[in-house]
């Protein structure tokens, strides 16, 4: 048996759930309230946790996987294995001070009180920076803080900046990067390392589809190196002849959203007709 912790609220809560649908692991009998949840994959079961809770119970066996935020990672210390970026819930952890302040480099904040979070890893990031400063360890609401006397600077998440600019605050360093990961254990990996990467490449499928799009079109034989020459397909395309009165291909390719506009005006300027477009749900490699 496999056990997997997620987050059990917050904005990344719903995009998780939707990544294991998308993956084929649908959950059966979960409600708001329940800690646990059953897959329709009988050797998988679901621990619903706070995020912060996470590498810890995958570090001492609680669960054998978990997907958590790398801030959250680092503040632990657990000792994890990094699985896979899902690129969901991207965000930065960021030194900023008031609008008004002084300071504009972290030394400068030497000797002064510093609010966050997440005190392990902003005493490293101080650590590495040269400067020695007092931690003040706040459970929210650290954007008040530099303006009651509580802190002269803060370090805290952001993922647009408009919190941060509501409450008169500037950013003057980058702490890290966040986004939330799929973990495990070393003991995990020993044990269960086959599901474990079954589990891994259903996710990651998902991951690898997300803004593609599937192109399906006929060619007439004469015009298919100029088709070819206009698609950035991850492979190159897929080339089948047409039974038809005259020389036609069907050609397949995959592209990317970003790209779809310009590509199938292309392909119509060189000879492509009948051109489908269709979504990609999954991609395993």
């Amino acid at each position: 048996m496999v056990r997997i912790a997620l987050p059990n609220k917050g904005r990344i809560y719903e995009p998780i759930m939707s990544l294991f649908e998308g993956a084929g692991l649908h959950v059966i009998d979960h409600s708001e309230r329940s800690l646990f949840a059953r897959t329709v994959d009988e050797s998988i079961t679901l621990l619903f946790a706070r995020s912060r809770d996470i590498p810890g119970y995958v570090e001492n066996g609680a669960a054998d996987l978990g997907i958590t935020g790398e801030d959250f990672i680092r503040e632990s210390c657990a000792d994890v294995e990094t699985l896979l970026d899902l690129g969901i819930g991207k965000a930065d952890l960021v030194l900023a001070v008031p609008d008004e302040s002084k300071y504009e480099r972290p030394q400068q904040l030497a000797g002064r009180k510093i609010a966050t979070e997440f005190p392990e890893v902003t005493r490293r990031y101080f650590r590495n920076v040269g400067a020695d400063v007092h931690i003040v360890e706040v459970c929210g609401a650290t954007e008040i803080t530099p303006h009651i006397g509580v802190a002269d600077a803060i370090v805290d998440l952001t993922s647009s900046g408009t919190t941060l600019s509501m409450n008169h605050l500037k950013v003057i360093d980058h702490v890290l990067h966040t986004s939330q990961k799929l973990i495990a254990s070393k003991a995990s990996l020993a044990g269960h390392g086959k599901k474990i990467a079954e589990i891994t490449t259903a996710l990651n499928s998902v991951i690898e589809a997300r803004g593609k799009r599937y192109l399906m079109m006929n060619v007439p034989e004469k015009s298919l190196d100029a088709v070819k020459k206009k698609l950035p397909g991850m492979a190159g395309p897929t080339v089948m002849r047409v039974e038809a009165s005259s020389p036609i291909c069907a050609v397949h390719a995959v592209v990317h959203e970003k790209e779809i506009y310009k590509v199938i005006n292309d392909l119509k300027e060189v000879g492509a007709r009948d051109i489908l477009i269709v979504p990609i749900e999954r991609i395993v490699r």
